[in-house]
């Protein structure tokens, strides 16, 4: 393939096809982007929908956004884009095994977003050129992009779905399985240096806790340590009045400024969103009371929304191996992971236990969905409502947590209560008014109300098949009768999932 090149003012090449609005071109290159098109107008919008046959949870990206002039978008027009130079090397440009030019610039689009942490913006009016094309992906391109990117469950999976009795469907199959493999590593696009924080930008952290607080205050001496200090911790405590400490938090004084806020209602939405009200920095760091984290932290949250021209990022969560660890035993799992680490890229989710956004675009989406209490999916939630507002999330590396996960306290325990059922089951938020009672509802209703918020009708079948797929064919062969036999037990559960997400979604978005 030949591609221009364009050398902007600070010497930087970007590869381009296409004529693009070099103006606009320049002023990109200073941000967050690495990869730049308009496919929307030319045909490419929503593209390739074939990929849900993949996603068992769905992908943040799988479908384009709307009314946005920029935003994340892996769906690459192959005769109008632009790149950085260094970027197209590092991932040796297209995929020349694919004989199909669109295919080559969709798995190149779809790879650079998913496993190579190079980010490819949609951007209106890069280029004018709007002629529509017609995407042409033929069964057998189908099955060699399924091929070449997953594990062969997922191409029978779609051979299942597009029809397993279909002649045209087994050939692609079995000539895709043939002579192609899967490809098991993929380049990655090492971070930018990190620049010095410019301005003095104030941060508020919020930590919503429950039967914690002896976990809470060791986080504050963390934070109490860091070499850019916090502005403003902010604590949401839902410890039942008979167990709480009402004086351990004024035990010493910090440098910060330290609110605290005793929480009477159930759920952490509502938790974070009575500490976002408080809230008077310039960022907020979300955090879980059952973390540590190092000096740097705060700093480097900022350092890296600043160097890269984002907005929201979401740190390195490490597990521990016991509720006893502490920074040092952080720095010996960091060493462990070695280079892997160094990966700034879109994130493919998000986080509450370590996450840092500019408060403006926090009140912008106000807080977080309470129709999320009670249940999981929460963070992931506003962080997706972040990338339909079109802001890039992106992955921090260089500010790690240590997530201890203790057995006990912590949100969960309001949650956990879901797994009950009969009269000991104490009702939980996303019940509404209508008891679970003996039927208990599989996936977690919050989990449904997330796809149904989110995704299409389709999309939802698509994920009831893959559920019921995965529930047959993950378990050992021994039970594989029995989880036949309760195929229609299952499917009452599912349906009783999505009959609360539909009622949640009825509500519509509610942060209070």
């Amino acid at each position: 393939m030949k591609l221009e090149e364009y050398k902007t003012s600070l010497g930087e090449i970007i590869f381009y096809r296409g004529q693009p609005d070099f103006k606009k071109l320049e002023s990109l290159a200073l941000g967050v982007g690495d990869i730049w098109h308009s496919s929307f107008e030319q045909g490419y919008k929503n593209a390739f929908q074939e990929l849900v046959y993949q996603t068992a949870t769905f992908f943040w990206y799988l479908n384009d956004f709307d009314n946005l002039d920029e935003c994340i978008s892996w769906r690459i027009n192959p005769n109008q884009f632009a790149v950085r130079q260094s970027v197209w090397i590092t991932l040796k440009g297209f995929d020349q095994e694919y004989k199909n030019l669109q295919l080559q610039a969709l798995d190149f689009g779809y790879n650079a977003v998913r496993n190579s942490a190079v980010i490819p913006l949609y951007v209106k009016g890069l280029f004018n050129e709007n002629t529509k094309e017609e995407i042409n992906i033929t069964v057998k391109d189908r099955y060699v992009f399924f091929r070449k990117n997953f594990k062969i469950d997922h191409s029978v999976f779609m051979l299942y779905r597009k029809g397993f009795w279909k002649w045209k469907e087994w050939n692609a199959f079995f000539w895709a399985k043939k002579n192609f493999n899967q490809t098991k590593t993929r380049p990655v696009v090492k971070p930018r240096k990190l620049l010095e924080i410019e301005g003095n930008p104030t941060v508020s952290y919020i930590i919503p806790t429950m039967m914690r607080q002896e976990f809470t205050l060791q986080l504050l001496e963390d934070l109490a340590a860091q070499t850019y200090p916090v502005s403003q911790v902010v604590i949401v405590d839902a410890t039942p009045q008979n167990l709480r400490n009402e004086i351990v938090y004024k035990q010493r004084d910090y440098s910060f400024e330290l609110t605290i806020k005793w929480q009477e209602t159930k759920g952490s939405c509502r938790a974070r969103n009575k500490a976002i009200e408080l809230c008077i920095g310039d960022y907020i760091v979300f955090g879980d009371d059952d973390i540590r984290v190092q000096p740097d932290f705060i700093k480097n949250h900022i350092r890296l929304l600043q160097t890269y021209s984002v907005n929201a990022s979401n740190g390195l969560d490490i597990r521990a191996d016991n509720m006893q660890q502490g920074l040092t035993e952080l720095d010996e799992k960091l060493k462990k992971i070695g280079d892997s680490r160094w990966k700034v890229g879109a994130n493919a989710g998000f986080s509450n236990a370590n996450s840092c956004v500019k408060t403006e675009y926090v009140r912008t989406l106000v807080g977080n969905d309470i129709n999320f209490d009670g249940g999981y999916g929460e963070d992931s939630d506003f962080g997706f409502s972040l990338i339909k507002l079109g802001q890039v999330v992106i992955h921090n590396p260089f500010s790690p947590n240590l997530h201890l996960k203790p057995p006990i306290g912590g949100y969960r325990f309001w949650g956990n209560e879901a797994q009950i059922i009969g009269k000991k089951r104490k009702k939980q938020p996303w019940e509404l008014d209508v008891p679970v009672k003996f039927l208990r509802p599989v996936p977690s209703p919050t989990i449904m109300y997330g796809i149904v918020k989110h995704f299409t009708n389709q999309q939802l079948i698509e994920y009831k098949y893959k559920h019921f797929f995965l529930y047959l064919f993950k378990g050992s062969k021994k039970g594989f009768l029995y989880r036949c036999l309760r195929i229609p037990y299952k499917n009452l559960q599912f349906k009783k999932s999505l009959f609360y997400a539909k009622k949640l979604k009825s509500l519509g978005v509610r942060h209070k």
